[in-house]
Order: C-alpha cells, then sequence, then structure tokens
C-alpha cells in the first residue's frame, strides 16, 4: 500500500470516510447517543486532518481529495442521519438545512463542470463554517438553541460563494486555494507564466 496514503493526516480522513455509514447504521438502528459520539467523532477527523497535515509537513494533493471526499461523504449522509433520528428538528430547520445543503452542493458541482473533477480549497471561510457547524449541530442535537446553526449556514453561505469565485477565476484545477484573494494572485501568476512561454 502506499506509504503517503498511511500517514496521519490522510488516515483522519479515511477515519471520516468510515465513519459517514457508520453514523447513518446508527441512526438507522434508533441510537441517538452512538450517532452523537460517532459524529463528534467525523467532526473531529475534519478538524485534525488539516491541523496534522500542516504541522507535520505532510501537505498534499491526495490528502486533500481525501479531506474533500470525507467531507462529502459525512455531509451527504448526516441529513438523512438527523432526519432518521430528529424528524422534529429537520421539519422545524427545514429552511436553513436545505440553504446549507444548497450551498455545499454548489461549489461542488460547478467544479465537477468546470474541472471534471471535485474541488479541494480548503479556505479559510470553508474552515470555519465547519467548526461553527460542529459546534452548532451537536448543540442543537441536545436541545439547545437554533441561532448558533443559522449563524454558521450563514457563514458557510459566504464560504461558498468563495468557493465559486475562486472556480471562475482558476483556469485550472488547484488545490488548497486559502481564499479568493490568492486564486487571484495564482492566476495573475499563471497568465504572466504563460506569457513568458
Amino acid at each position: 500500500m502506499n506509504r503517503a496514503l498511511l500517514s496521519l493526516p490522510n488516515g483522519l480522513s479515511l477515519l471520516r470516510l468510515a465513519l459517514a455509514p457508520l453514523c447513518l447504521a446508527a441512526a438507522l438502528a434508533g441510537s441517538r447517543p452512538l450517532f452523537l459520539i460517532l459524529f463528534a467523532t467525523a467532526l473531529a477527523s475534519d478538524a485534525l486532518d488539516g491541523y496534522c497535515a500542516r504541522r507535520l509537513g505532510q501537505v498534499t494533493e491526495l490528502g486533500g481529495r481525501l479531506d474533500s471526499w470525507g467531507d462529502c461523504v459525512l455531509f451527504t449522509t448526516t441529513p438523512i442521519a438527523l432526519w432518521w433520528l430528529w424528524p422534529e428538528v429537520v421539519r422545524r430547520e427545514t429552511l436553513w438545512i436545505a440553504v446549507a445543503a444548497a450551498a455545499f452542493a454548489l461549489p461542488i458541482l460547478l467544479g465537477a463542470v468546470r474541472y471534471r473533477a471535485l474541488t479541494s480549497y480548503h479556505t479559510r471561510g470553508a474552515k470555519l463554517a465547519a467548526v461553527l457547524l460542529a459546534g452548532a449541530t451537536p448543540l442543537l442535537l441536545l436541545g439547545g438553541p437554533a441561532w448558533p446553526l443559522h449563524l454558521a449556514v450563514a457563514v458557510l453561505v459566504l464560504a461558498e460563494i468563495e468557493e465559486v469565485a475562486i472556480t471562475l477565476t482558476l483556469p485550472e484545477r488547484r488545490d488548497n486555494v486559502a481564499s479568493w484573494a490568492a486564486a487571484r494572485r495564482l492566476r495573475r501568476a499563471l497568465q504572466k507564466q504563460t506569457t513568458k512561454e
């Protein structure tokens, strides 16, 4: 097996990929406590994989893609699990969940059309949105207020608008683009390089 695949950051992303179906299984079994433990573990792996990659000097294209696939699988299966376990919360927060799902899906679809690949930007805004969602979702499910989720969704929408702008700015697929400003700098550098050739 490829040694790069076995790095700690990639292992955390693979863990998230493995936990997504387990979260669904826990939800199908009707186990709220088990779902919350698995979901919290998956969210922790999301918070730690990029941090570990940067700290250990193991930032790779493969790692970025595994991270994006882990996010995609987890956040695609989570609404289904929530519907099975907390249908009353999902009904009450349908608008916010729909907005979050649409915001999450739009950059993925645009990247698939433009680059024929999953984008993997890991912007600062997306990281902030992930942290806010990681705190707001369990809080809401445990009977807390809804406003933290609403705030997290608003931040997510802004982060995903930035990802759309990055995709429209860059002529070719790039990983780990921290912001739209970074994408514009990268585009200028690519244009200068093309001009010199």
